[in-house]
């Protein structure tokens, strides 16, 4: 409850007009380059070089979402079409996230639609994979939706999706979605949502993660672990041994800035590690999901705000 709360709090802070202005305008001075590659993609496409020298691979997420302009839309999808060839032509270990809102799902579901079918094409020839972002409760079915007729046209090895445990339905959502190998990415949730429709208390969220990632496991599932929780990896990793399940079948997420050793740890034990790494200049929404999940995470922007 107490972790609820402050999650709110910072997420409602963060809505008002001085805070976001005084951010926009200082933002990476204050820290948020410890969450945010970069702004623009060559630097970007530089901190991933870096990553993957250091053995991990990356997914990227050009920030931006709830799109309202068909137009806005339109040039996200381009944005974002571009970044397959320049990861293929760099020779990158790179995937890509992306949000149905910012490609305009709640203009029009139709025209979203064939903004995905854009991106999925490009990457397939650059045999790539995309991965579409679960956003808040109200376009929960929607995302799934769409998911569902890009599955049935590219497979599994061209598009996935994530899951968010803290929702109630989640659970139901995933064993829907687990036959024939589907790629699904576990997280626990970062968006402000209400009892009604998401558990509370996190150790009904930490309960319901493990159970979604282990059944899908064991249905045949891909799954991409993101957590930054060492008792969650932990049971995971001795859950894939009892069960015979090769480490092909799964891979570790963990967030851009954040874990960095527990990050080293995993690739020098031989697991795949993916860093989900966000760039662009529409960075807050993002940004202040990633100070509201973690106290720590507060101090550390605290302590950027404060230094002379």
């Amino acid at each position: 409850m107490k972790d609820r709360l402050l999650r709110k709090s910072v997420l409602t802070i963060a809505e008002f007009a001085p805070v976001r202005w005084l951010f926009l305008k200082y933002g990476m001075k204050l820290g948020v380059d410890r969450f945010v590659a970069a702004e623009t993609l060559p630097e970007t496409l530089e901190k991933v070089r870096g990553l993957n020298e250091e053995g991990m691979h990356v997914t990227l997420d050009y920030l931006g979402e709830n799109v309202l302009d068909s137009g806005q839309a339109e040039e996200t999808a381009a944005i974002i079409s571009s970044l397959f060839p320049a990861i293929q032509q760099l020779r990158l270990q790179a995937n890509v996230s992306v949000k149905l809102t910012q490609l305009g799902l709640r203009i029009d579901r139709a025209s979203c639609l064939k903004h995905m079918e854009r991106i999925v094409s490009e990457a397939a020839v650059s045999r790539s994979f995309v991965r579409i972002d679960m956003e808040d409760s109200t376009v929960t079915q929607e995302t799934i939706d769409v998911f569902r007729l890009l599955l049935r046209r590219f497979g599994p090895g061209r598009i996935g999706l994530v899951l968010q445990s803290y929702l109630y339905r989640s659970e139901q959502d995933a064993d829907q979605l687990g036959a024939g190998g589907t790629n699904l990415r576990i997280v626990k949730g970062a968006y402000r949502e209400s009892p009604d429709v998401a558990f509370p208390d996190k150790r009904d969220v930490d309960a319901a993660y493990t159970r979604i990632v282990k059944a899908h496991l064991t249905k045949g599932g891909y799954a991409a672990v993101a957590t930054h929780d060492p008792e969650i990896i932990d049971t995971i990793i001795r859950f894939s041994k009892d069960k015979g399940i090769p480490r092909g079948r799964f891979e570790f997420q963990m967030l851009y800035g954040i874990a960095g050793d527990l990050q080293r740890d995993l690739v020098r034990a031989g697991y795949l590690v993916r860093i989900y790494t966000p760039f662009g200049r529409l960075w807050y929404p993002y940004f202040t999901r990633r100070i509201a999940e973690r106290p720590a995470n507060l101090w550390f922007v605290a302590k950027h705000m404060l230094r002379p």
